[in-house]
């Protein structure tokens, strides 16, 4: 099996900045795209930010020029480093990984179970 384990999700003031971290653990060949998706009450989850195995980066145009995702492949955990965070950035946020989890087996889509990032003053 596999598991993502976000952390770094808390309370900050709009401006401020927090950095989350995704670590993925469990049987893993290979790990491709690792991104972060957040939901909103209310709304449907949506796509913040993609990082290929290589490096190609991809991220939502409400969060462009603000937030920046990042990964250590060596230790399968990405990191999603958030500045000038606004109000409207409050949602639970997913890590997500494609992963093979052995060198014959399929790739399958992975989810953690969220952290909460609230921004209010």
């Amino acid at each position: 099996q596999v598991q993502l384990v976000e952390s770094g999700g808390e309370m900050v003031q709009p401006g401020g900045s927090l950095r989350l971290s995704c670590a993925a653990s469990g049987t893993i060949f290979n790990i491709y795209t690792m991104g972060w998706y957040r939901q909103a009450p209310g709304k449907e989850r949506q796509m913040v930010a993609t990082i290929t195995r290589g490096g190609t980066t991809d991220y939502a145009d409400s969060v462009k020029g603000r937030f920046t995702i990042s990964r250590d492949n060596a230790r399968n955990t990405a990191y999603l480093q958030m500045d000038y965070l606004k109000p409207e950035d409050t949602a639970v946020y997913y890590c997500y990984a494609l992963v093979q989890r052995t060198s014959l087996s399929y790739t399958g889509a992975y989810w953690g179970q969220g952290t909460q990032v609230t921004v209010s003053s």
